[in-house]
């Protein structure tokens, strides 16, 4: 059955190298479990019910996508968005929870609509490259903030709006033990280096009293409080335009970005270097996306930590079988995931914070038209508490910069139209 529903031998693989490599996938992004829980609840939303809606809907894209699509990718709720969801949308803009699901949805549902009718090829080639490492560094920052913040490293000042909070507390200790254990680990090619940084911050604070033991497994806790709780009427709202199109393009970006280089680590392209099957992969994305949004967390993607299974071995959809399936025994441990408190999950959002600023490398600094908005767009996510505006001011200031520099060739209708977009926005809903 395996073989007829996975083509192993076709894949040069085996049950045992696909077992081994869905356990090594699983190990390396098992923190979104205990991390996500963490982010979405400082917006009022049930711990617990968020726990279960994370796990769920790591179950439900990952079987998606390995059964449909038979790719050995992991989907789960994606970090930068959930920190977005909190804090911008919810934090800053003021719109509920139950509002910010309504666009998650909605942006899941522009995917799928994409996906269908093959508008998203256009899209991801005429965006351009500078923009997309903008945006990742930009939400590598974003994360960063977030993380210290939650750390106490970082605090608001009245007269420098933020500075250096108090670094001799344990609480501050712990956090840049765990941070410098999770890069020494990741650096020596340790499997699961960020669950196990959580983990040993988690155990000392509790050895010294600093959190209480409630158990180790228990029953699920009631999803109730999050499920269908969705408002998509007021994600119709105008002003929510411009989140659900944060939502749509990162995640797209993101996907695309993950899908294509975890099929090169495995030799998955075809001999034209093109992903077969693209199609049901995204859409397998945007499926989970909005059953996400359904169950009560945040944008579900693929995960480049895949590739440490795709490395392991792994080649087809078992791989992410076996993910989905620890992902679902996952739902038994809510205790141990309730008792992390923020200064252990901190490490683990600033470990991923350096990743993905990693794409300002390529970034061509020779050419300022190209490096200009990178950085804005970089900048202005932290800076304003938002991804949204960081991919706006990115936009608007790639198109006017190459008009004024007479770089036209570099201009496509998409950049133009979004520009626009985007500067209207600012002019009439911002105003308003």
């Amino acid at each position: 059955m395996l073989e007829r529903l996975f083509q192993l031998q076709a894949h040069g693989t085996t049950v045992r190298k696909e077992v081994v490599a869905g356990v090594t996938t699983f190990l390396t992004m098992a923190y979104i479990i205990v991390v996500n829980p963490s982010i979405l609840s400082a917006t009022g939303m049930d711990f617990g019910a968020v726990f279960v809606a994370t796990c769920l809907a790591a179950v439900i894209g990952t079987l998606i996508m390995g059964l449909w699509a038979n790719y050995p990718i992991a989907l789960a709720p994606g970090m930068g968005l959930n920190a977005f969801f909190s804090f911008t949308v919810v934090g800053s803009m003021g719109y509920s929870w139950q509002v910010a699901l309504g666009a998650v949805f909605l942006s899941g549902f522009l995917f799928f609509l994409l996906s269908i009718f093959r508008v998203r090829e256009w899209i991801i080639n005429s965006i351009p490259m500078s923009l997309r490492f903008g945006i990742s560094a930009g939400i590598g920052f974003f994360l960063a903030l977030i993380a210290l913040k939650n750390a106490g490293i970082v605090v608001d000042h009245p007269a420098t709006l933020v500075g250096l909070g108090e670094v001799k507390v344990a609480e501050s200790l712990l956090f840049f033990g765990g941070f410098l254990l999770i890069c020494a680990l990741s650096f020596r090619q340790v499997t699961g280096a960020v669950m196990i940084g959580i983990i040993a911050v988690t155990g000392i604070a509790m050895m010294l009293g600093m959190v209480e033991y409630k158990g180790f497994v228990s029953a699920p806790p009631s999803l109730a409080p999050t499920f269908l709780q969705l408002d998509l009427a007021g994600a119709l709202n105008v002003g929510m335009v411009s989140v659900i199109f944060a939502f749509l393009f990162v995640d797209l970006f993101d996907t695309s970005g993950t899908l294509i280089g975890a099929a090169q680590r495995g030799g998955l392209l075809d001999k034209d270097g093109k992903l077969p099957r693209l199609g049901r992969a995204l859409m397998s994305d945007s499926v989970a996306t909005m059953s996400g949004a359904a169950l009560g967390t945040s944008t579900t993607t693929s995960y480049i930590e895949s590739t440490a299974g795709i490395s392991a071995g792994g080649r087809t959809g078992l791989t992410a079988v076996v993910v989905a399936a620890l992902f679902l025994a996952c739902l038994l441990l809510s205790p141990i995931a309730s008792i992390i408190p923020a200064y252990a999950t901190a490490p683990a959002l600033l470990y991923v914070a350096v990743l993905m600023a990693s794409g300002l490398k390529l970034i061509d600094w020779d050419d300022v038209t190209d490096a200009a908005p990178a950085v804005v767009t970089a900048l202005m996510m932290p800076l304003t508490f938002s991804i949204a505006n960081g991919i706006a001011l990115g936009f608007i200031t790639y198109a006017v910069l190459k008009a004024l520099s007479g770089r036209w060739s570099d201009l496509n209708a998409s950049v133009v139209i979004i520009a626009i977009v985007f500067v209207l926005k600012f002019i009439f809903l911002d105003a308003a």
